[in-house]
């Protein structure tokens, strides 16, 4: 917190000395980033859950008639909540290769990954992507992104922390939430998690190196943790990943070493 507080003050001192920038304004700004900064877990999920709102009216999302949505429930059931958080899981009928969780305990799966995955391998995806919401990875992301924002704008405070975020707009929360960069620790802190969520729920942990292979396939066989080769959507799995090899070989060493055997297929 203390080199937070000596980077906002550089920020502060570097606005007010820039060429026709209001000095009352920069400050404003640099109250909002002292805010962000601070931001509580309950804060970045009332935040993000409006974005979620949003994004399902914006989005086909499966009834609960559909094979899709029944396919899914039937996979969650008993899966409420991550220490503490209540999980909501809907389906989102695109192509696309992908799916989320976010800090407000909303998962979001879509239909294109659901067409690519056996039943072990899709729960493996779904328990790495809640990994991130359960480790708080999805929160230190939507403070960064706040952060950034005020330091780069160095937007008005209104002295509440809900109103100064509200201030940066849905927009940019959504290409946080949709584009968020998670080190290599914590996607690897999230595979551990992923393998974990299958074993609990009596599955083969070994899917999750086979779900690895799958997407790595699919982007073409050359994603290294940049973005995947064909830019198709499952990039988007893999925008900041570690290796994919490398994270196919930690998984079957670790299912190799508890037993576990490889299925068929």
């Amino acid at each position: 917190m203390k080199r937070t507080l000596i980077l906002l003050s550089a920020a502060v001192l570097f606005w007010g000395c820039s060429a026709g920038l209001n000095a009352e304004r920069a400050l404003s700004g640099g109250a909002k980033a002292l805010q962000a900064a601070s931001i509580t877990d309950a804060q970045v999920q009332e935040y993000v859950h409006q974005y979620i709102v949003q994004l399902d009216a914006q989005s086909k999302v499966l009834p609960e008639s559909n094979a899709y949505t029944q396919r899914l429930r039937r996979l969650t059931k008993g899966i409420t909540a991550v220490d503490g958080l209540p999980l909501n899981f809907k389906v989102y009928q695109t192509n696309e290769v992908n799916a989320f969780a976010c800090a407000d305990g909303s998962v979001r799966v879509y239909t294109g990954l659901m067409d690519l995955m056996t039943d072990d391998e899709l729960l493996g995806v779904v328990g790495h992507e809640i990994g991130h919401v359960a480790l708080k990875h999805s929160k230190k992301q939507m403070k960064q992104a706040i952060l950034a924002s005020a330091l780069r704008d160095g937007i008005a405070s209104t002295g509440s922390v809900a109103a100064a975020l509200s201030d940066t707009g849905l927009g940019e929360i959504g290409e946080a939430l949709m584009g968020a960069q998670y080190s290599q620790k914590q996607e690897f802190q999230a595979d551990e998690f992923g393998y974990n969520f299958l074993k609990s729920s009596g599955r083969n942990p070994w899917a999750m190196a086979m779900a690895f292979e799958k997407l790595q396939s699919l982007s073409g066989g050359t994603t290294t943790g940049g973005k995947a080769a064909t830019g198709s959507s499952v990039s988007q799995l893999f925008s900041t990943h570690p290796p994919t090899s490398d994270r196919i070989e930690k998984v079957s060493k670790k299912a190799t070493a508890d037993g576990y055997i490889r299925p068929s297929k």
